[in-house]
């Protein structure tokens, strides 16, 4: 099969008989072989509409899968053989990606296949395709004194008292609830009402999962909301010149951690991630079970949550117990 350039950016132009495609026109061409990038098209729609991911999901699967396509040289679905995605794996490690990126790119291809076959389009079997294994990843987390530090570090630098009450807000909740830093920017003024202690929102996947205030949350939220006299919608807004009241960006959040963590003399690394690996972290060494800790955090796997329990010995020792009692 003909490999094209890999590597660089790569445009695809949709074909005008696939702007709206849609099962009836899949049926209609199942009789022919048709190329992967009509029928990516097709899955592209499935996803956005009928299974509702991410904008971010979206956007990460198209680039996967029409990197494969790219490399494949389109196809027609039919000829793709297990021995190409070989060399696409390959490729992508010759390229320099880890074996996690990798794996996304191959998982992506999964599903990829698994919608086809679910339509009878005749394709490799997904079960084909094998993810490299991969060492359990090491999860870093603060401990409450360093917790404590971070969450007063907005008061040291001499920020005005918006930003200041924005960016202890910020710490707060993301400690607090363990929220990704997608679900915290994307939260809006009108979805918080204030002498309530929980909020609902929309995390990986769509799901719909309640989220709840520690009491020092709740009088951080209830100060900034009194300082914000403005009519924007988001509820973290960027105060920056060239773009005030626009939603805070990822990227903004992760530097503001990140410049807080500099600023107390912490010398490991912080991310958004950390503040939420600290939360699942506390409630385990506090006592809670795995399975509320797997609901707060949103996972939809019980393994995800698992890693947290390897982190603290005295987690195991305090369940082992229970034969004592």
């Amino acid at each position: 099969m003909p490999k094209s350039s890999f590597g660089k950016k790569i445009i695809y132009q949709k074909r005008k008989e696939d702007t709206h495609p849609s099962f009836s026109f899949l049926a209609k061409k199942r009789g022919n072989s048709m190329k992967m990038s009509s029928l990516f098209t097709i899955y592209l729609e499935y996803l956005e509409h009928t299974k509702n991911v991410s904008p971010r999901t979206l956007a990460n699967y198209e680039l996967w899968i029409m990197r494969a396509i790219h490399f494949f040289g389109d196809p027609k679905i039919q000829e793709l053989k297990p021995l190409d995605i070989l060399e696409f794996r390959k490729e992508l490690r010759a390229f320099g990606l880890c074996k996690k990126t990798i794996n996304y790119h191959i998982i992506a291809l999964r599903s990829f296949l698994r919608f086809l076959l679910k339509n009878d389009i005749d394709c490799i079997s997904p079960d084909k395709l094998e993810l490299a294994k991969i060492p359990q990843r090491e999860v870093h987390f603060l401990q409450e004194e360093e917790i404590i530090q971070l969450l007063l570090a907005p008061r040291i630098r001499g920020n005005s008292e918006l930003q200041i009450a924005r960016d202890q807000l910020i710490l707060a909740i993301l400690y607090g609830t363990g929220l990704r830093v997608s679900e915290l920017i994307s939260l809006q003024k009108d979805e918080i009402i204030l002498g309530e202690k929980q909020f609902s929102i929309r995390g990986k996947g769509s799901k719909l999962r309640s989220v709840f205030l520690t009491n020092s949350a709740m009088q951080k939220l209830s100060h900034y909301l009194n300082l914000r006299t403005d009519d924007y919608t988001p509820l973290f807004i960027s105060l920056a010149k060239n773009s005030y009241g626009k939603q805070l960006s990822r990227n903004s959040v992760e530097a503001l951690v990140k410049n807080y963590t500099k600023k107390i003399g912490l010398k490991k690394k912080v991310t958004p991630h950390t503040l939420r690996h600290s939360f699942a972290t506390m409630l385990l060494k506090k006592g809670a079970d795995i399975r509320s800790v797997q609901t707060l955090l949103g996972h939809a796997s019980i393994t995800t949550t698992q890693i947290y329990t390897h982190i603290d010995d005295r987690f195991l020792k305090k369940v082992h117990n229970l034969l004592d009692e």
